[in-house]
């Protein structure tokens, strides 16, 4: 992407507020990729930490939560259960992320000490993912910053809508601005339009 198409002038600021905590493992080669999502969720929420996981000479520190959240863990593993069980909890979140490909993100349970014994989670179904940067393989996929701003939308109580909306406008901004530099979208189409003395090569 153009250096002038960053989205950071669209992230909030301050950053959003919430109740959940997000924990974002992210593999450490997804973090080298300039498509993904996953920091960019974490660049828009004040309650929230990344942890780079993956490296062969540094084990990833076991994972530990405040004991007064309830931890969960959001991938549909077979065993997950409805993400929509823990929205009344009396105890705020801590939502453990995997940022990856889908073979790295499964693998986080077994990979980072604590997390077998945290709740696996999973979304309902939705709307079809907008991420047109990459190619899906497993049906219901989603970007990881989609992920989060549909958890957070149920668990976020009253709040939970603005949220969403303000993680999926950026979200939105990142994937047209990318294809509009590709010539794929034309300028009038693009989410938070395009910043001004921006030219397309």
């Amino acid at each position: 992407m153009l250096g002038g198409l960053c989205v950071c002038d669209l992230v909030p600021r301050p950053r959003l507020e919430t109740r959940t905590r997000l924990v974002l493992m992210i593999h450490r080669y997804e973090d080298r990729k300039p498509t993904n999502t996953g920091r960019l969720a974490a660049a828009c929420l004040a309650n929230s930490e990344v942890i780079v996981r993956g490296h062969e000479w540094q084990p990833t520190p076991p994972f530990a939560c405040e004991p007064d959240t309830q931890p969960l863990l959001l991938f549909p593993h077979d065993d997950a259960i409805p993400l929509t069980t823990f929205t009344t909890t009396p105890r705020p979140v801590t939502l453990v992320v995997p940022d990856g490909n889908w073979r790295q993100a499964s693998k986080v349970r077994q990979r980072v000490p604590g997390l077998r014994e945290v709740p696996c989670v999973s979304l309902p179904v939705g709307a079809p993912s907008n991420y047109r940067l990459r190619t899906e393989a497993h049906e219901g996929g989603l970007a990881t910053i989609e992920a989060i701003a549909r958890a957070l939308g149920l668990l976020e109580g009253d709040q939970g809508p603005r949220v969403r909306a303000a993680l999926e406008f950026i979200f939105g901004a990142m994937v047209d601005r990318t294809l509009w530099s590709r010539g794929m979208v034309r300028t009038a189409n693009v989410t938070g339009g395009i910043p001004p003395g921006v030219v397309r090569r």
